[in-house]
């Protein structure tokens, strides 16, 4: 299922957001200011964004930008302001669309359609790359420098989703769903053998360790 954010702090238009695009079979995650809305990113990882610029906490600008650092999820800014130059300054800051209050919610559904077309049609990056990391997901090799690691096919779709998503914390239900497509319950520990055997194999020679744990949260592929 689709899953889309709301970062919007009028309940009254948040709600209307969240039954509309719940009536069109999202699933729909709300946060009321900048600080939940980078939470709620972090911890759903939503296939778009919809985000309103004046935000209580961090704005909205600050807000896409971080996104963005670590997403290519199609954001549509979402505010009371429609100044040219506030409009250049959301599409600067990395937002796709922009949508002035206010609006008709037929609308901004075909404009979400539209953004989640877009992805859609492209291509995933086939070859990815990560510090001294390159994985060719269409050759299943990965290298770490020039120094080839043989994985299993369990531990390279591991791999590969850590890379498609760097620096961003996955938890072991996100983990879970997209590697094992379904939940082994919380006593399982499988999650943390695959994790091993891959810091195994991936410090074979000694180099910087790369899958990091977050206490609490989940597991995050950045430099040391």
């Amino acid at each position: 299922m689709i899953k889309i954010l709301i970062i919007e702090d009028d309940p009254s238009i948040g709600k209307l957001l969240r039954r509309s695009l719940l009536l069109e079979g999202y699933d729909v995650e709300m946060a009321l200011n900048g600080f939940e809305g980078l939470k709620a990113f972090s911890a759903h990882r939503p296939d778009l964004v919809i985000l309103d610029l004046m935000l209580p906490g961090i704005d909205g600008i600050e807000v896409c930008r971080r996104i963005r650092e670590e997403s290519d999820a199609p954001i549509i800014m979402l505010t009371a302001r429609d100044a040219v130059d506030d409009r250049v300054l959301g599409l600067d800051s990395g937002a796709d669309d922009y949508v002035t209050k206010p609006f008709d919610i037929d609308e901004l559904l075909a404009r979400v359609r539209a953004q989640l077309r877009r992805v859609e049609s492209q291509p995933q990056k086939r070859v990815l790359k990560f510090a001294d990391l390159t994985m060719d997901t269409a050759a299943r090799s990965v290298f770490r420098g020039d120094r080839e690691i043989e994985l299993t096919a369990r531990e390279f779709d591991l791999l590969e989703l850590f890379m498609r998503h760097p620096n961003q914390v996955l938890t072991r239900s996100q983990i879970y769903e997209e590697i094992w497509n379904y939940d082994f319950g919380g006593e399982s520990n499988i999650i943390e053998v695959y994790i091993r055997y891959l810091r195994t194999k991936l410090e074979a020679e000694g180099e910087p360790r790369l899958i990091h744990t977050k206490r609490g949260a989940g597991y995050i592929l950045r430099e040391p």
